[in-house]
């Protein structure tokens, strides 16, 4: 332990290396997400150019040699001198952490990038970063190299100084760059993931062309959809049964916030409101999400009520009704944006709920006051009434639960075998298939913070039903009463009981249709569970390897080849359920925290979750077929393990 602590100990690093020391502040992850988040920044960048009406196209090019570059035609980026840092307004853009034109109002109206970190981060953690800019009819060219000397690695060092090369008839500025593999473990761009933000970004910005270029496959895409998000509702809807068409549209300015929204009705029973602010998700919602859903819930009010549809029988509307089946984008732009956390999930400004709700408040009203859309108001006030209708069956159940000693207790009786201890920090939700599996972990686990569930056959598949249905369910009911912390909008997860909630099933296609109905409950109704990491899949051994005195256990297929590769005499035993192997066996392979394996269950994409599930667990037995014959490899089948870290976490 050091004996003195003065300011010679203190640390100061010098331009981009806190980047390189502490990626994950600025990025989130060393993992393929964070490398990929270094092509958003200058995505975003190019985005905020041409959302701002200085040009109308953007080109992101994915190179054979592992780099990656984005052409936009705007203004390009300054290239005097900055008047006090006294280099190139370049080298202030890709060298500078808090610097930009997006602080001040004059250069950006609306700007995704607030921190003025972007374009510098992806420098820093990039091998190399070159930039051409294109600019009152001359072409200039700089570089910057991630340099090691004398054993430390300096990031983004400026080895070709901003310079003019020629001159061009071209505007705009074209960026590539190399990430660093001596950051990132993977640096490979995947095509699919880039298409995806790409497609998002080309809804939200209607009418911007954006070209994506695939050297390495020769794959090419153009996407520019002229109606904006009314595209991307009908997008969304298509495999859902829409109740009426085209989607309700409005749009308005009000205090130099821009709002648009586009809104649709499904037959579905649950809602997907999907919400950006100046082009960045907002997955937890905020003041904007508070202020649309005031308005939706008033102005329906008022409809039925004006047009005679609430009878005395009929229970009054409250939001919840009217949001049955809606499916919604709401996109809207401000300046000085503030979010709530590092992560841009949940917009904070209050001023923003009083101007979304005045947009829509006016935008609906017309809308529901013209005689041609009259029948649209009729088609949604009586799906309203069908979901009172089903939340007074809800309240009725809940309040025979009560009365049976509530849900939480008077269902749990022989079912669940709790932990001793009480705190939730370190408590661990066991959920497995059959009383003969749940027999066999009680005995394996450890008593003291590791409980067991069984589910007696397969819960209900929560796509397909309403929510009084879902809640009539037993299985559902006594995973809801184990946790501990509601459902849907009551839903408190300062209130669950346990950290980990596991989902142990079998290996076998019941196991996998039990695992993915009880994922998409979650989704659905507990949609926090997953977002704060607290779901996870277990991973129970598929084989068992037995050569004279030794065993080993392999989760994989790659595993059972790689350890019987020159054995000979040797047994193999497929698990095909958690039954098959006794208390000792279970707790070494799949209980025990020291050898267990496990996947983490994340969300890193709600709007492509939302539309997996519709297509994997709804109604339309078509469009299931088709994503099918689309996706699935039907020449190569991997065991589960690999296939979920091939579809990745928002899928499962």
């Amino acid at each position: 332990m050091a004996s003195s602590y003065d300011s010679k100990d203190l640390i100061v690093l010098e331009g981009l290396d806190a980047v390189r020391m502490r990626p994950g502040m600025y990025i989130g992850t060393t993992g393929v997400k964070g490398m990929h988040h270094l092509l958003w920044e200058i995505i975003d960048n190019s985005i905020d150019e041409v959302a701002n009406g200085y040009g109308n196209k953007v080109e992101v090019t994915l190179h054979k040699d592992g780099t990656a570059s984005v052409m936009d035609n705007g203004r390009g980026i300054p290239v005097s001198p900055h008047p006090k840092l006294k280099i190139s307004g370049v080298e202030v853009v890709f060298t500078q952490l808090h610097a930009g034109g997006k602080f001040g109002d004059s250069n950006y109206k609306y700007s995704g990038g607030l921190h003025g970190v972007g374009a510098s981060v992806t420098n820093a953690l990039s091998r190399w970063l070159e930039v051409t800019v294109y600019k009152d009819g001359k072409k200039y060219f700089a570089r910057f190299e991630s340099v090691e000397k004398n054993g430390k690695i300096h990031s983004g060092v400026p080895v070709e100084h901003l310079k003019e090369v020629g001159n061009t008839n071209l505007k705009g500025t074209y960026v590539r760059f190399l990430p660093d593999d001596r950051v990132f473990k993977d640096c490979r761009f995947d095509y699919e993931t880039v298409l995806e933000r790409l497609k998002e970004t080309a809804f939200l910005n209607k009418g911007v062309h954006i070209e994506l270029i695939d050297e390495r496959t020769n794959k090419r895409e153009n996407l520019c959809f002229e109606g904006g998000i009314r595209d991307y509702v009908a997008t969304l809807t298509a495999d859902r049964k829409p109740l009426f068409y085209p989607p309700i549209f409005i749009e308005n300015e009000i205090e130099d916030t821009y709002v648009s929204l586009a809104m649709q009705y499904v037959d579905n029973y649950t809602d997907s409101i999907f919400s950006y602010v100046n082009n960045i998700p907002t997955p937890d919602g905020g003041t904007h999400e508070v202020g649309f859903k005031s308005a939706l819930t008033k102005v329906l009010n008022d409809f039925a009520k004006k047009n005679n549809l609430l009878k005395d029988k009929d229970l009054a509307f409250i939001g919840d009704d009217f949001r049955e089946g809606l499916v919604a984008v709401l996109s809207i732009r401000m300046k000085n944006v503030q979010f709530e956390g590092q992560t841009k999930t949940k917009l904070g400004n209050v001023e923003a709920k009083a101007r979304v709700e005045s947009v829509c408040t006016q935008g609906l009203t017309e809308f529901f006051a013209s005689k041609k859309n009259e029948n649209i108001g009729n088609i949604i006030i009586e799906k309203a009434k069908v979901a009172s209708r089903a939340r007074a069956a809800v309240k009725r159940a809940k309040e025979l639960s009560h009365a049976k000693n509530s849900i939480e207790n008077s269902v749990l009786v022989g079912k669940l075998a709790n932990c001793t201890s009480k705190d939730a920090s370190i408590n661990e939700l066991y959920i497995v298939e059959g009383n003969s599996a749940g027999g066999t972990a009680k005995q394996a686990r450890d008593r003291y913070y590791q409980a067991i569930l069984p589910l007696r056959g397969k819960p209900l598949n929560s796509e397909k039903k309403r929510i009084d249905q879902v809640l009539a369910n037993e299985e559902i009911r006594t995973l809801i009463g184990a946790i501990g912390a509601g459902i849907g909008e009551d839903f408190k997860p300062e209130n669950i009981k346990y950290n980990k909630i596991i989902i142990l099933s079998d290996a076998d296609q019941d196991g996998m249709h039990i695992r993915s109905i009880l994922l998409t409950f979650f989704f659905r109704y507990m949609r926090p569970l997953i977002t704060n990491g607290n779901i996870y899949i277990g991973m129970p051994p598929l084989y068992k390897v037995t050569s004279k005195d030794k065993e080993v256990y392999c989760y994989t297929d790659d595993e059972l080849a790689e350890h019987t590769k020159g054995l000979k005499n040797y047994e193999v035993q497929r698990y095909k359920g958690l039954g098959e192997m006794d208390a000792e066996q279970l707790w070494t392979t799949t209980l025990d925290p020291k050898n267990r394996n496990m996947i983490r269950v994340t969300l890193e994409d709600s709007l492509k979750a939302d539309m997996i599930i519709t297509t994997w667990m709804g109604d339309d037995v078509t469009s299931r077929k088709e994503y099918i014959n689309r996706n699935a490899n039907f020449n190569k089948i991997d065991n589960f393990a690999n296939k979920l870290e091939e579809v990745g976490s928002e899928e499962r």
